[in-house]
């Protein structure tokens, strides 16, 4: 049950967002992945949808919120809007998130094609910003991980000290033995190496591309057109986006096909695929444990291997 003081706090924030008074009538617990509890808030006409975790969670959800508004600047692929975002006084103090309400099913193959087809716009558009750097001006999460996005001029910097080395430093706290967190460590220290022929544009990123982080609408005249939520943004590569969509379950054929097809790969992403994949390989080693280290063992292996 959603607390009273907590439902107090969310319907006040409601009413000052929107200018309309919020008289909760309904709150439902729906799916919302694993790290938040997620609600579904109705007053009989209007409905949101509401994340809510300790107050350790705000700036998790102020990070998502600047994501999403990120995204939706953009204009290329739909996200939920942000509606608002607070605390509220409930026994350690409690943090929310207030979206949109979207009824969403998964993706079916032309909701995938359009995906596709739209992340490339997305891609493109915000890679051709002349001013960009690698990096993000704040920095956010990946899962429950905090996210450093501090800004580079190179991409292979970036992603050396951004994403592998703060990734290998906490997987040696994690139990991950010394001699791969040296090969690991070997790898960030050449990543330049993979970049010798090709300078990838600082492109807008949703940053956490996984097959959990998208559906399409269900109903309505928008139904079918896709969603993407529950972003990790950063300017980057294009092909981090796409090579983590790769993981996990992956997407539909057609979203890949639809992507080649507006803006085609170069052609040494499969190697670098699996050099951006080790970054989300090595988080859920941190995240969830020993069942990831063999991955990313026999990750690192393979890519120090292309580089002698």
């Amino acid at each position: 049950m959603l607390h009273p003081a907590l439902a107090e706090a969310i319907a006040a924030a409601i009413e000052a967002a929107t200018g309309q008074p919020f008289l909760l009538q309904s709150a439902q617990p729906v799916a919302g992945g694993c790290i938040h509890d997620a609600w579904l808030l109705e007053d009989g006409e209007r409905r949101f949808f509401v994340k809510t975790d300790t107050i350790a969670a705000a700036a998790s959800f102020e990070a998502e919120a600047d994501g999403l508004n990120a995204l939706q600047a953009r204009g290329a692929v739909r996200v939920p809007k942000v509606g608002a975002g607070g605390t509220a006084a409930v026994g350690s103090t409690a943090a929310f998130l207030i979206l949109e309400y979207l009824a969403l099913r998964s993706l079916d193959i032309a909701g995938a094609a359009a995906l596709g087809e739209a992340l490339a716009g997305l891609h493109r558009a915000s890679g051709a910003d002349s001013d960009a750097t690698y990096g993000w001006p704040r920095d956010n999460f990946i899962g429950g991980t905090p996210q450093s996005n501090q800004s580079h001029r190179t991409w292979a910097g970036f992603f050396a000290a951004e994403r592998l080395q703060p990734q290998l430093a906490l997987a040696s706290q994690n139990g991950m033995e010394r001699s791969l967190r040296d090969q690991g460590e070997r790898l960030a220290e050449r990543v330049s190496s993979f970049f010798l022929d090709y300078r990838p544009a600082p492109s807008l990123l949703h940053g956490d591309l996984w097959s959990g982080n998208a559906a399409q609408i269900a109903e309505g005249v928008a139904a079918g057109t896709p969603v993407i939520f529950d972003p990790a943004v950063y300017r980057g590569d294009r092909e981090a986006d796409i090579a983590m969509a790769e993981l996990f379950g992956g997407f539909p054929e057609s979203f890949y096909a639809a992507y080649r097809a507006a803006w085609p790969l170069d052609p040494g992403y499969e190697t670098r695929k699996t050099l951006y994949n080790l970054y989300h390989v090595l988080n859920h080693f941190n995240l969830f444990g020993a069942g990831y280290l063999g991955q990313a063992q026999r990750m690192i292996v393979r890519l120090n291997a292309e580089l002698r």
